[in-house]
Formats: structure tokens, sequence, C-alpha cells
């Protein structure tokens, strides 16, 4: 045995304990405080350690923080007024305060190339892969994060005011803060039901 298997074996538990531990905590219920600008520097560098093949990288993230977060409320309710003129007050309302429920969003933006040897469906799992580092970051550090799209992930309007080009679009808006409720556990899958041996 090599001095270094001791070391992997004290590691290993801590960090399958953080895996076996994390959860989502609601965008609905977070409140501050929110992480540092050297916390969101680390959140982001940990995303970044993502699958990536052919070093591609093949994302980006836009950071919604402080007041960029009631002008990105203020840029929904533009969009919705152009896709849903007959929108409620309520509706109207909702949307201006949708990316005040946590301290920080971070938008995880998958950009695919084309008509390389990389395979594009590898490029947005890699995507997939830098939201899933996020939630684990965040959880690391204390945090609840939420990884969502709604309708904003997927509005034509949205997207061209956040000046997505072609090739891009959003993997995922990750809502970063403190949860104002206890958070419970979710039933999770049954390993007899979704293993199989070959």
């Amino acid at each position: 045995m090599d001095s270094a298997t001791p070391a992997l074996n004290r590691v290993a538990p801590a960090a399958l304990d953080l895996l076996l531990s994390r959860r989502s905590g609601s965008a609905k219920s977070m409140t501050g405080p929110g992480p540092s600008p050297a916390q969101v520097d680390q959140l982001l560098t940990a995303a970044a350690r993502a699958p990536d093949h052919g070093k591609l990288f093949p994302w980006r993230f836009i950071l919604f923080e402080g007041d960029a977060r009631r002008r990105m409320g203020q840029l929904l309710v533009e969009c919705l007024a152009e896709a849903e003129p007959q929108a409620t007050s309520e509706r109207i309302e909702m949307e201006r305060g949708r990316f005040l429920r946590a301290p920080i969003v971070i938008g995880v933006v998958s950009r695919v190339r084309e008509a390389i040897p990389i395979p594009e469906w590898e490029q947005t799992l890699s995507a997939g892969a830098v939201c899933q580092n996020l939630l684990l970051a965040a959880h690391a550090m204390g945090f609840v994060a939420n990884w969502i799209t709604e309708w904003p992930a997927y509005s034509p309007q949205v997207k061209e005011r956040l000046s997505l080009k072609p090739g891009e679009r959003i993997a995922g808006f990750v809502y970063v803060g403190t949860s104002a409720i206890a958070l419970e556990e979710r039933v999770r899958p049954d390993l007899a039901k979704i293993v199989t041996r070959f």
C-alpha cells in the first residue's frame, strides 16, 4: 500500500457525502446571503472543470447579480408583451421579479460548433455537466442552488436580447442563495428499477 492510499481514504467519504447529500433548493424560497465575488469566481472555476471533449469550452456564462437582476426582469416584461400581449398584470409582475428570487443567477449558455469531429450531442452534454458542477460547488460552499430553464430559456425574444449567437441556447439558469425554509428530501430512484447488468 503506498503512502497516498490513506489520504484518499480520508477524502473519499467527504466527497461522497457531498454527492449523496446534494439537493436543490427552490428559487422561490431563496434569500440572502449569496456567494461573495470570490466565491462566484470559485463557482465558475469549478463549473468550467466539466468534461469537454476536444477542449472546445462549448459553453459560457451570463451573470445576473445586483441591479442586473432587476434589469433582466424588465427585459422579461418586454419580451412577454411581444409574445403574450394578453398577459395579466399578475403575470407581468411575476416576470418583473423572476430574477430577484435569488442573490445571483448564473445563465449557462451552450454553444455548439457544427461540422467538426466532436459530436454536437457531446458538446451539449458538456454544458449540462457545467450546470451540475455549479450545483455541487454551491452545495459545497453551504448555499442552495436551483437549475431551471422556464420559458425565458426558450423564448426567441429573450435569446435575441441576450445576444445569443447561432448555435447558442440557454442550458439553464442556476439560482444560488440561502434557503429560507428547511429543505426536504425528495424521492430518489430505486436502483433495482434503473440498473441492468450486461
